[in-house]
Parts: structure tokens; sequence; C-alpha cells
């Protein structure tokens, strides 16, 4: 059984339609992403799933469960956390502040001390900084910030959109690094991104998206050896 099945899912914006029945499955400890052109409906996707953008029809199922009709918070509690598109941290809270919004929905007040121990440990920087106001980090900390955020929820899938847009190549680097060991940690990740590169070498699976439909899935190494993908997505003709 699937951790996330995707069934036909459709959603638009007033009369524009974004999704025109996407269909995915994400299996537990894979690292799965997405990859598509500006505008194919890749953000819209991972709203949909976060439950921020409502879709028009289709099924989400979470772990057996059917959530098309769930709360975006109540999604956290089940277990999806996201570090959306253009990192969203809250630029007049602090370090703290943030990862503290992360953690909303937890209870378990010892569980928190861990899930700090370990964003502190794959974000070092973090740590050093925890009083620092959101606003005055750089874009590569300030995705530091949004990821450990989402994982204070301790999510059994971590949804990441464009992690490394916009972000000099060190820590574009860096970010994909820390993004395998969340993966090798536990944590089942689906991963938006236009670094083909990057998101393919590192992926179990993945999906080409165009004009909001799925056109192609594979192994990460079957994309990035495809020659329409390579001349689309990755620069080589």
């Amino acid at each position: 059984m699937a951790l996330l099945e995707l069934a036909d899912l459709c959603a638009h914006y007033g009369r524009i339609q974004a999704l025109s029945g996407i269909s995915l499955t994400v299996e537990e400890g894979e690292v799965v992403t997405l990859i598509g052109a500006n505008g194919a409906g890749k953000t819209t996707t991972m709203r949909a799933i976060s439950g921020i953008r409502p879709i028009s029809s289709g099924t989400l199922t979470f772990d057996g469960e059917d959530i098309t009709s769930l709360r975006a918070d109540l999604r956290v509690v089940r277990g999806i956390s996201q570090s959306p598109e253009g990192r969203g941290v809250f630029p007049g809270m602090t370090v703290m502040e943030n990862l503290d919004m992360g953690a909303y929905t937890r209870k378990d007040r010892k569980g928190l001390a861990q899930e700090l121990d370990r964003v502190f440990a794959l974000f070092p920087r973090l740590a050093e900084r925890r009083t620092q106001v959101g606003g005055t980090m750089s874009g590569g900390e300030q995705q530091m910030l949004a990821i450990g955020r989402a994982l204070m929820a301790k999510p059994r899938l971590l949804l990441l959109d464009e992690p490394s847009m916009g972000l000099a190549p060190q820590f574009i680097q860096q970010i994909f690094r820390i993004i395998t060991e969340i993966n090798e940690q536990g944590t089942t990740v689906l991963l938006v991104e236009q670094n083909a590169q990057q998101a393919l070498s590192r992926a179990d699976r993945a999906y080409v998206i165009e004009t909001g439909r799925i056109v192609k899935t594979g192994t990460g190494r079957e994309l990035l050896d495809d020659p329409s993908v390579k001349e689309a997505y990755l620069g080589v003709a």
C-alpha cells in the first residue's frame, strides 16, 4: 500500500484548469520528485496534497485513509508537512519562534526536544542563530529554516517545493545533501524542483508534469537518461 496516492486529481483557479487528472504514488521511504516547466502544475499539486488548494475532483489517500476533504491542519497531524515555494519564513520571528510554529500541532513536549536536536544536527547554522530574526537571514539560511520548521511536525511525508530556488551553488549542494540525509533517517520525501539534474539524481522515482498532466514516469536514473527529458530539462540536446 502506497503511503500517498493521488487518483485523477483535478484543480482549478477560477475557470483555468491547473491540474487535469493527476495520478501518482509515493511509497514509504522513497524520494519521489516531480519536475516540469514553470506553470506546469507542480506547486498546485503540492498545495492540493497539503490541503491549501481545494481540488475539483479526484481522491487523495494517505496511509490508506481518504484525506480528500480533510483540513490542512489535520493533514499535518496525520503526518504531512510542507516547506513551501519561496520559503515563507515568518520574517519578524526568531529562528526558535519559527521552529516552534512548525510544531504547533504537537502535544508531546519530550518528542519536541528530540526533533529540535535533529533539526540542529542537520542545520548547525540554525543552532548558532537561534535568536536571529528570520527576515534578516540569507536565502540559503531561510531555506534551512523552512525545512527545519517543516521537520518540527515530525512528518512521515515531507513536501519540499523548490528548495534550491534562488540559492547560491554551494547552498544548493548542501540542501540536496541534507534532503538525502533526511530521507535516510526515515522520512519519505516528495520533491518539486527546477534543478532536474540534482532532483533526478537523488530520486527513487520521478514524474514529469506538463500543463497539468503527468506525461512521463520512471526511476530517477531512467529519466536522467531519457533523451526527451535531457533536452527539455537538463539542457542536453
